[in-house]
Formats: C-alpha cells, sequence, structure tokens
C-alpha cells in the first residue's frame, strides 16, 4: 500500500478525531497523474450534498499536457465512493460546529486508488506551538542517542 500523496500539513493544522478510508471517482488520465504523485491535497476538504460526498480543492495536475482532453479543470470537485451509511456518518461530524472532514492521503490498494479521510478539529496556535516543541525535542533526543 504505497502512499502516493500525504498532506503533511493537515498533521500540523488539525487534530484527528477519526480516520476513514474511501474511493474516488477518478477519469483514466487522473489515475495515471496520480500514479506519478502529481497532485496536491493542501487545502481540501470533503463535503456531502443529496447524500453524496465530493472532495474540494484536490489538486491533479495533468499526466501529460498535450493529451489532456480540451476543457480538463485539475481543481474540479470529485466524488467520493462510500455507502450511504459511511456517508450519513460524515454528515453528522460534518454538521457539529468545529469539526471538518480531510483528506490525509492518496495510496494504491491492490490496483485501486484509495483515500484516506480523517474526520478534524482544528489546532488553535498554542497547540502549534506546543507540536513544533515536541518536535524540536524529539529531534535533540534523536541526536544525543545518535552521538552515543
Amino acid at each position: 500500500m504505497p502512499n502516493l500523496i500525504q498532506n503533511r500539513k493537515a498533521h500540523f493544522d488539525y487534530e484527528f478525531l477519526e480516520k476513514i478510508e474511501s474511493g474516488i471517482e477518478l477519469h483514466g488520465f487522473e489515475v495515471k497523474a496520480l500514479r506519478e504523485s502529481k497532485g496536491r491535497l493542501d487545502g481540501s476538504y470533503v463535503v456531502t450534498r443529496g447524500g453524496e460526498a465530493y472532495i474540494v480543492n484536490f489538486h491533479i495536475s495533468p499526466y501529460q499536457p498535450g493529451n489532456t482532453p480540451k476543457g480538463y479543470d485539475p481543481d474540479r470537485i470529485k466524488k467520493l465512493l462510500l455507502t450511504k451509511k459511511e456517508i450519513a456518518h460524515i454528515a453528522g461530524f460534518e454538521k457539529r460546529k468545529g469539526l471538518t472532514i480531510v483528506p490525509i492521503s492518496v495510496y494504491t490498494k491492490k490496483s485501486k486508488i484509495k483515500i484516506e479521510l480523517a474526520v478534524a478539529k482544528g489546532k488553535k496556535k498554542f497547540d502549534k506551538r506546543e507540536t513544533l516543541k515536541k518536535r524540536d525535542t524529539e529531534r535533540e533526543m534523536r541526536r544525543d542517542i545518535k552521538d552515543l
């Protein structure tokens, strides 16, 4: 299950409460582009409308710009492949104030492309500072152990 794309900024900006695996509806040339890691997840999020879930602001650059169909929008809204029960579950979280559904990573599972979503709560500024301090102290500890 190799990761194709990671949303590293989401780990810094959000606290994850629950993770969900989903399929995603793509065109063939988008699949090829994702296998080459030509996509960006930063700034993307999930919305539910009319009993279906969609991912917004998920940018997939063209695999071969010359062969991409005319009128292709790299930032088009893409449908997520979830069951009705899972969509209802996600919609419940979306309605709560302060929670959002963000994509964490895109990866392959057998021959399918999957996307990992997380129900997330935004971190406050002081929480982000704590994360940075913790990361720095862990890095220093690893350096000290390595020097021994």
